[in-house]
């Protein structure tokens, strides 16, 4: 403890810097602990989709939804979704929703603003495609 101490004290734009990441790590998890969306693996959005008739919502590029794509799943051109027009999902209001991009990155801004916009089950896929993919799961080029 002694030497922490010391270091702190020699180097004191490293230590702050250090207490900086710790704090921001910490209210990130806090944050995501206590969102109405849930971060999925690919496993619970499979559940999802079995046990209790989720939808899955791809908001990558028209292109990319055309070429792969998780079965099933119901395109939600981004455009949109930054307009917060959600007409085309209405009919799924009650169900769980999934968020899927490619990435993970992009759908936890559309999963917030379904989640504002009444829709009480919006989840997203934590990874997105890449980690739908890369558990080996199926896609469909239909």
């Amino acid at each position: 403890m002694e030497q922490l101490m010391v270091f702190a004290g020699n180097h004191p734009l490293l230590s702050t810097a250090w207490v900086g990441l710790v704090v921001v790590i910490i209210g990130i998890t806090v944050m995501i602990k206590m969102s109405p969306v849930k971060q999925l693996s690919p496993q619970e959005l499979t559940f999802l989709v079995n046990k209790e008739d989720g939808v899955v919502v791809d908001i990558r590029p028209e292109k990319d939804f055309k070429s792969s794509r998780i079965i099933d799943s119901v395109h939600l051109p981004l455009e949109k979704a930054n307009k917060n027009d959600f007409a085309s999902l209405e009919k799924y209001k009650d169900k769980p929703i999934i968020v899927v991009c490619a990435a993970g990155l992009t759908a936890t801004k559309v999963a917030n603003q379904l989640s504002k916009a009444g829709f009480t089950k919006a989840n997203l896929l934590k990874g997105g495609l890449n980690a739908w993919v890369g558990a080996g799961l199926p896609v469909t080029k239909k």
